[in-house]
């Protein structure tokens, strides 16, 4: 099959790469030249683990455009994987949503028989009350007549994308019409997990409402580790005997600084900001982002009442990606923190095996170091933000430290002398 992708962002990258590797020819789509230029070389335009090589080996079956109608032309569907960022009230911001709608619309006028998928993720009713009027309005044709639409949400883990992509739990296939049912199903044909075709609005809502069940797990989690903390309790016993229980499971019960990435802080803000328009309070939803919001805080007040004023105090912070595996900081909790402590007049090294480039474009004040060991460096604290593995291995860089105050915010430490956020 024939496939372009408009977006070379993270969720078009990791999907085109993939699709590839499965035997489609598939075309990369973005106005920004340089990931244009990065993909032709055979290199990710954004950090993951596996991603080069993936698309090193699917060189033969992979072009390149930095025009929509040009892109594609000839294909057999095109998948539409634009960011979707939150305005400034949470509500999802759909500009590159709409103009990719525009290019896609005007190329349609030349070609029969093709499918647009929508990847990116948006709120309920966009698709069919935003995205396919102006597929219409611009191709001057009709859906289920002309052209058909579809939604496919990804449910990718950074850092783990390629395996979550090629070992799915589900695949969700928001159905127009059956000639989207019969691309999209061929397209999925060698997946044995469960396929649920749904309706386009079902497929949009269910993207949202994963996330949002799953940041309110980790705030649930964290909320009840504020508390055994103040019990002297490990909560990550008391998770482990929840976990157990089949009906809940054990995953994303671990208490710590919070969530962040490109997903779950915007995607439950966006959710908040649909229902409230349509006269809804969502209580938990609200109650889930308010507990994150507060976290990164508590990490700095323990380490203030373990160091005393933090004027002009040395802080060490490692890990500055919002999880490990990834260079991308989109909300992370390390954000919140480095600003309460520049607030305060710390002094601050940071480290991140990956992540120290883009931190900087947003503080470029403080010390960057090219590993943990000279962050550390005669220290007063240290705050661990990402679990990255190669921090489970830290023990002597520790004795570097002035004052040995070492608080973890991800349970991945095996050194001793440290505390946890919850824990």
């Amino acid at each position: 099959m024939k496939i372009s992708i408009i977006g070379c962002g993270y969720v078009g990258a990791v999907t085109k790469a993939c699709l590839a590797e499965l035997g489609n020819g598939v075309c990369f789509i973005d106005i920004d030249d340089k990931k244009i230029k990065k993909i032709k070389s055979c290199q990710s335009p954004i950090y993951e683990p596996g991603l080069d090589a993936l698309l090193e080996r699917n060189a033969s079956r992979i072009s390149t455009s930095t025009s929509i109608q040009e892109g594609i032309t000839g294909s057999d569907c095109s998948f539409i994987c634009v960011g979707t960022p939150s305005n400034e009230d949470g509500s999802i911001n759909l500009t590159y949503i709409k103009s990719a709608a525009v290019e896609i619309g005007n190329a349609l006028r030349t070609m029969k028989n093709h499918t647009v998928v929508v990847k990116s993720t948006v709120v309920p009713g966009t698709t069919e009350d935003v995205i396919l009027p102006m597929l219409e309005k611009h191709s001057l044709k009709r859906v289920k007549e002309d052209f058909s639409v579809a939604m496919n949400p990804e449910f990718l883990k950074e850092g783990s994308a390629l395996n979550d992509f090629f070992h799915p739990d589900r695949i969700i296939l928001g159905i127009g019409d059956e000639r989207g049912r019969t691309v999209l199903g061929e397209l999925y044909r060698s997946f044995s997990c469960p396929k649920l075709c749904t309706s386009i609005k079902t497929a949009e809502m269910t993207k949202y409402v994963s996330n949002a069940f799953l940041a309110t797990k980790i705030s649930f989690s964290n909320e009840i580790g504020n508390i055994c903390k103040k019990l002297d309790i490990d909560v990550y016993e008391v998770m482990e005997g929840v976990g157990l229980d089949q009906r809940i499971g054990p995953k994303f019960l671990n208490a710590g600084a919070g969530f962040g990435g490109s997903c779950f802080p915007k995607d439950v803000a966006a959710l908040i900001a649909l229902a409230q328009q349509k006269g809804e309070n969502p209580i938990l939803l609200k109650s889930a982002i308010e507990i994150n919001e507060k976290q990164p805080g508590r990490l700095v007040e323990l380490l203030k009442s373990r160091v005393g004023e933090l004027k002009n105090k040395r802080i060490a912070i490692l890990g500055l990606a919002f999880k490990d595996n990834t260079d991308d900081i989109r909300d992370s909790r390390a954000i919140p923190v480095i600003a309460d402590l520049l607030e305060r007049g710390a002094d601050i090294a940071a480290y991140d095996p990956m992540a120290n480039e883009a931190m900087e474009k947003i503080y470029p004040s403080i010390r960057y170091c090219p590993s943990a060991a000279e962050a550390l460096e005669g220290a007063d604290g240290c705050l661990v933000m990402t679990e990255w593995p190669e921090f489970a291995e830290l023990q002597p860089e520790f004795d570097r430290m002035r004052k040995k105050v070492i608080i973890e915010g991800r349970r991945i430490l095996s050194c001793e002398g440290y505390e946890g956020i919850c824990w």
